[in-house]
This record gives C-alpha cells, sequence and structure tokens, in this order.
C-alpha cells in the first residue's frame, strides 16, 4: 500500500508576473521522498477536497518542494491566496 502524505499549509505565489500558486511541502517529506525524484520532479497523485489531479513535486531550489495549484483546482475548490489548506498526495508510479 502506497504512503500517503498529508500537508496543512498556507498557498503563496511566485512574485513574478503570472507566478504560480502552489504550497510548501515540508523538507521532512521532501527528505523521504527525494531518492523518488527524476530530473527533481517527484510525480504524485494530489487531492484537495473532492478534486484529485496527477502532478508533481517541484523542487524549490533549496532542498524542498512544492505543489502548483492550477486555476482549475483553485476555482473548482474556492482557493485563493492566502489560504490555508490541505493537501493529500501519494507516489505516482
Amino acid at each position: 500500500m502506497k504512503e500517503i502524505f498529508k500537508v496543512n499549509n498556507k498557498v503563496e505565489i511566485f512574485p513574478q508576473k503570472y507566478g504560480w500558486h502552489f504550497i510548501r511541502i515540508p523538507k521532512s517529506i521532501t527528505t523521504k521522498l527525494v531518492h523518488k525524484a527524476d530530473r527533481g520532479l517527484i510525480a504524485i497523485n494530489a487531492t484537495v477536497g473532492m478534486t484529485s489531479w496527477d502532478t508533481s513535486l517541484l523542487p524549490m531550489g533549496d532542498g524542498t518542494h512544492f505543489i502548483a495549484l492550477n486555476a482549475k483546482v483553485r476555482k473548482k475548490e474556492k482557493i485563493y491566496l492566502g489560504d490555508t489548506i490541505e493537501i493529500i498526495f501519494q507516489l505516482r508510479l
């Protein structure tokens, strides 16, 4: 059975124009998963509320990772910048 990870964190946005909305993944989790990375990406299935999608943990450049929250997911789940959300994910094989 695949391990399930839960993260409660604040929705942030990268500061450049058209920056992605994202949620940071704690280093305690990414350290456990970094050996699964392919070119820095870790394939996962993520769930927020009733919405699930295939995505990847993306490297922040400081040894941690993040999950991007695309507009479709944000709209469907009514997620806004600054909200604290719970995201559940597991590795995608």
